[in-house]
């Protein structure tokens, strides 16, 4: 089974930061995108930033120049590191990643998510 744990979340004041991680585990063969996604109390999910397999970035535009995706692929790691914190950016924040990984024959890929981490963002 492959599954992803982020960690991370809590309360900060505004113009505050965060480190947000998710480790995917497993029968992992590889990972193609990571990325973070976010969903506010009666909001859609939406994507906050996306990293390929080669360390190309995408970033929705109310995050860019405040928060930086990175990831680790020895450790199937992926990071959000969010600087200049502001209430609007209160939500859960949710890992993806593209992963396949072994079967008892052959290979499967397919999207998983993580469970969901809480950022608050509150004086």
């Amino acid at each position: 089974q492959v599954q992803l744990v982020e960690s991370g979340g809590g309360l900060v004041q505004p113009g505050g930061s965060l480190k947000l991680s998710c480790a995917a585990s497993g029968r992992i063969y590889s990972i193609r995108t990571m990325g973070w996604y976010s969903q506010a109390p009666g909001k859609q999910r939406e994507l906050v930033a996306t990293i390929s397999s080669g360390g190309n970035t995408n970033y929705q535009d109310s995050v860019k120049g405040r928060f930086t995706i990175s990831r680790d692929n020895a450790n199937n790691t992926v990071y959000l590191q969010m600087n200049s914190l502001k209430p609007d950016d209160t939500a859960v924040y949710y890992c993806n990643a593209d992963i396949t990984a072994r079967a008892t024959i052959g290979f499967y890929t397919r999207e998983y998510w993580g469970q969901g981490t809480q950022v608050t963002v509150s004086p």
